[in-house]
């Protein structure tokens, strides 16, 4: 592979000025010809360049060998200096190092990524090396406590953290870079931290004064230490407490899009990496963010209206950096999209412009023609701010005012002038075009708001109307603003419902409940399509509309997420949190993070039901993988933490059993789960940890963690009830039970209704081996001989037990009564019980029924379709509102959604359906239940 600066030279710059370009050629005799003519071109464009030329000819002539290899040398050798000598070896550097990128970049020897990505290593070298230099005296002189020679190499805990382009590895050619210093203080007993900050502030500013200083060598980098917090009263180097303190407190959008470029470039590195670390909550917040676009918007304003930089495109004196069109709007753009949707997707959070708009177009962000577009034209942007710097060496960015210089920045680029001229205004125009496009959703603060007159269709109550700013949501300022920018759409969009003044009720009372409004109605502003789906769901379903209130964030699932593909499975969605609660940085968090990744895919499943996208028979199938999901990656989690206190599970572990309908795999809005804990010690009397304890104990403990973990209401909320009456004598027995004491008491102990409820059990969660196990167990305990006599007559008295002690909750209790839900599960356990086998779908079961001869094929036609009538008014019924059903405060919306889920257009026709299909299953149950076994054929 050739690596000669010759062998890669694609285009040349013109020349501009015939003295200039004799003069470099005459410095360069020895080059090849491919190499002089592209220095002379560069020199006669750049009066800088040739500046450079003329103190560092001899080393160019040998570099131009393997321009990077040359390069790479010289930014290993910042590390090599004397340190009395760091200042001129580093300018010595930086004068070879900008030549030569120059060159590459002017012959189309390197892509933009390597200019500057040599530029910025070259930066971290020259601050690592500054500081060092800068920190070594304080030490000599034993002016940082408890420090020696040997802490130079982590800088005695202090980290330079490289913000903006530095950090993003995209300086400029004439870059300002831009420095945050710290110290990590808890290296240092209390009464040494003022020596210590003072002895670290010295060294910043020795390091700075290194950098920046323009001697007769010149100088390295500027630098800019103002980025720090509250620069006018803080100092240079700041304790890393003191700055989390003022981030998490009174940080402000724009250093939360700082920090995403941010990264520790010189000193302590690992102390840096934490701090960053420490501040993800404040830079990526947990939710979609779309308030940041108001605040980015208000920042470009700001920067315009003091930079002078409004008005139309045209391009003598354009800056191709903040001016319409430029660099800082694609960066907006790209950060503000990162700000959005980062907290959730940690791939969204690298530093580089390409390389994250490449990730937002992949991850649905941004349209991938827009990412293209505004990447190709960020390079050409780029690439034109680089030859307007190296004239002179000036951080500058604006285009010539005259038509001489617009002649030398043509000359650089190979074009001609007109030709130049049209390919700036268009790639100025059409980026202000498309960013604007993205910021357009968000009216400035001020702008007066046409509210539309919704009531030319519908004139809604006043009352309700003007009572809605006295509501928590509208307390703030910003959110009574958005909010006002969204009235007359939202408006519009009730009215526009079968009955407008019922959805603005159910509406009233979702605003009522909602304790902020900043955040959803931001999101709600930037994507107007969600509005649909609010009104819908709040005028729907009431357990919804509750739901969203006080968890506004799940609509994030619908922007952010895959919300209308198509179903994981168990096993994805159990994948998928388990990478979350990885990123974690706590066992509460973990759990906090557990409840609001279910939150958002139990709404998603909501949802989709009461939008007809599946149907109930889809939908619990669907909550089931959700809470086995749950369950399965939580529970090492759970074991894990358990496990740092009082050591690893006493022999293979334990799992959780899942029974009933969390057996069977089928669940409702609201069910709880039971839940039975078997585990395994083999012979292991004792755990081994910090805190031993009998195995018994252990596991005893372990499953209350647990239901603790599902159970406790923290910040998020709970995730499920949970409900282990099912366990060997009930309430009265161990919470956990050993593999060998369940195999007994299943065998010799259990009663029928026991062997009943097995039919449906399965493992949920915990080692494959022992739940492998487990299950083979059940299934040994079920092929045991059931006399279906006495399986019927118990099934039979179970019923009366049933009957007495249970009210029927009428007509809409889908649970509860002759021929309803509970009814026919019980009816269908046994008819398993009696084949000796598990049924987890309840259909399986009456299959078995008819096969044993419990009932004739129209019975078992007779039992699924009353099952399935059941389930629908079970599971739509509990979407609508966890308590029993009252149609009677049903909305016309929510009554309509009933009646749809059962395949009915009124209510009335529901509950005479209802009636119908529970009477028929009743008389099958009664009938089986009271004939002699084996008659039914």
């Amino acid at each position: 592979m050739t690596t000669t600066l010759a062998s890669q030279i694609t285009r040349t710059p013109r020349i501009f000025h015939q003295d200039r370009a004799r003069d470099a050629l005459a410095l360069i005799e020895d080059a090849p010809p491919e190499v002089r003519e592209l220095v002379a071109g560069a020199a006669s464009c750049a009066p800088y360049l040739l500046g450079l030329l003329e103190k560092e000819a001899a080393w160019l002539v040998q570099a131009v060998a393997d321009p990077q290899a040359a390069v790479q040398a010289v930014i290993d050798s910042a590390a090599t200096h004397p340190y009395a000598q760091v200042s001129d070896g580093l300018r010595a550097g930086k004068r070879r190092v900008a030549l030569m990128t120059a060159l590459c970049d002017l012959g189309g020897a390197w892509a933009l990524e390597q200019v500057t990505g040599a530029l910025t290593d070259y930066a971290d070298a020259a601050c690592a090396a500054a500081l060092r230099a800068g920190l070594a005296p304080q030490i000599e002189r034993g002016k940082l406590p408890g420090m020696t020679a040997d802490d130079l190499a982590d800088a005695g805990g202090m980290v330079v953290l490289a913000m903006g382009k530095m950090g993003a590895h995209e300086l400029n050619y004439s870059s300002d870079i831009d420095l945050i210093c710290l110290f990590d203080e808890t290296r240092f007993d209390n009464g040494d931290f003022h020596n210590a900050r003072t002895a670290f502030v010295r060294a910043t500013r020795s390091m700075s004064a290194t950098l920046s200083d323009l001697t007769g060598e010149g100088y390295v980098f500027r630098t800019d230490l103002r980025l720090r917090p509250d620069p006018g009263v803080t100092p240079v180097c700041m304790a890393m407490e003191a700055a989390e303190r003022y981030y998490e407190s009174l940080g402000r959008t724009w250093e939360r899009a700082a920090y995403i470029k941010a990264r520790p470039c010189a000193g302590d590195l690992d102390a840096g990496g934490r701090f960053i670390k420490t501040l993800r909550p404040f830079i990526w917040r947990r939710h979609l963010d779309f308030a940041a676009i108001q605040d980015a918007h208000d920042m470009r304003l700001a920067i315009r209206e003091h930079k002078g930089l409004g008005g139309p495109i045209t391009l003598p004196g354009h800056n191709m950096k903040l001016g319409r069109g430029g660099i800082r709007e694609i960066e907006f753009f790209t950060q503000t999209r990162q700000l959005i949707a980062g907290g959730r997707d940690p791939e969204l959070r690298g530093r580089g412009t390409c390389e994250n708009l490449a990730i937002l177009a992949q991850k649905n962000w941004v349209p991938t023609d827009v990412a293209e577009t505004l990447t190709d034209h960020y390079r050409a942007h780029r690439t034109v701010e680089h030859r307007l710097q190296m004239v002179r060496d000036a951080q500058t960015h604006d285009l010539p005012q005259s038509d001489t210089g617009f002649a030398r920045l043509a000359a650089m680029m190979d074009m001609e002038v007109p030709d130049l001229e049209a390919d700036l205004h268009r790639r100025l125009s059409e980026v202000h075009e498309t960013t604007e496009g993205f910021f357009a959703g968000t009216q400035a603060k001020g702008t007066p708001v046409q509210e539309t007159e919704v009531h030319e269709t519908h004139r809604f109550d006043a009352q309700v109307l003007d009572r809605w700013h006295s509501y928590p949501a509208f307390r703030s300022e910003r959110g009574a603003e958005i909010f006002e920018r969204l009235k007359p759409d939202l408006l519009a969009r009730l009215a526009r419902a079968a009955k407008p003044d019922e959805a603005l009720l159910a509406f009233d009372g979702f605003l009522e409940r909602l304790p902020a409004g900043v955040q959803l109605f931001s999101l709600l502003n930037a994507n107007p399509q969600l509005a649909d789906l609010l009104i819908d769901v709040v005028s729907t379903s009431p357990a919804l509309a509750k739901h969203l209130s006080r968890n506004a964030a799940v609509f994030d699932a619908v922007i952010g997420g895959d919300f209308f593909s198509d179903w994981p499975g168990e096993a994805e969605l159990r994948d998928a949190l388990s990478t979350v609660l990885a990123r974690e940085p706590s066992y509460e968090a973990q759990l906090d993070g557990t409840r609001r990744w279910a939150r958002e895919w139990h709404f998603r499943i909501g949802v989709h039901l009461l939008r007809g996208l599946t149907n109930a028979e889809t939908a619990g199938l669907q909550y089931a993988d959700l809470a086995r999901a749950v369950l399965g990656a939580l529970w090492p989690v759970v074991t894990d933490e358990f496990a740092t206190r009082y050591g690893p599970p006493p022999g293979r572990g334990a799992v959780l059993l899942g029974m009933g309908s969390l057996g069977a795999g089928r669940l409702n809005a609201t069910s709880d789960l039971d839940l039975l804990v078997i585990y395994d010690p083999l012979d292991q009397d004792t755990s081994d940890g910090k805190r031993s304890l009998p195995s018994r104990t252990y596991y005893a403990r372990l499953t209350q963690a647990m239901i603790t973990a599902m159970t406790a209401p923290m910040s998020q909320g709970k995730l499920y009830e949970i409900d282990m009456r099912l366990r060997p004598s009930g309430n009265q027995g161990p919470v956990a039970t050993s593999l060998a004491s369940f195999e007994s008491y299943q065998k010799t102990q259990a009663w029928v209704w026991e062997h009943l409820a097995l039919t449906r059990a399965s493992v949920v969660a915990g080692p494959p081996a022992l739940g492998g196990d487990v299950d083979r167990m059940c299934a040994q305990v079920l092929a045991l001989p059931s006399p279906p006599e006495q399986v019927v007559a118990e099934v039979a008295q179970m019923r009366v037990r049933i009957a007495a002690s249970k009210a029927v909750g009428g007509p809409w209790d889908a649970k509860i009564g002759p021929g309803r839900l509970q009814d026919i599960e019980l009816f269908a356990q046994s008819g398993a019980l009696i084949a000796g086998r598990a049924a987890h779908r309840i259909a399986d079961g009456i299959t078995a029924a008819k096969a044993e001869g419990l009932i004739d094929d129209h019975g078992m036609q007779t039992l699924r379709a009353a099952y399935d009538a059941c389930w629908q008014l079970q599971c739509a019924g509990k979407l609508l509102s966890p308590d029993a059903l009252d149609t009677k405060a049903l909305g016309q919306a929510g009554a309509a959604f009933l009646a749809r889920a059962l395949g009915c257009d009124t209510l009335a026709e529901v509950e005479a359906h209802m009636e119908q299909k529970c009477q028929a299953a009743a008389g099958v149950i009664g009938a089986a239940l009271a004939a002699p076994q084996g008659t039914a054929e």
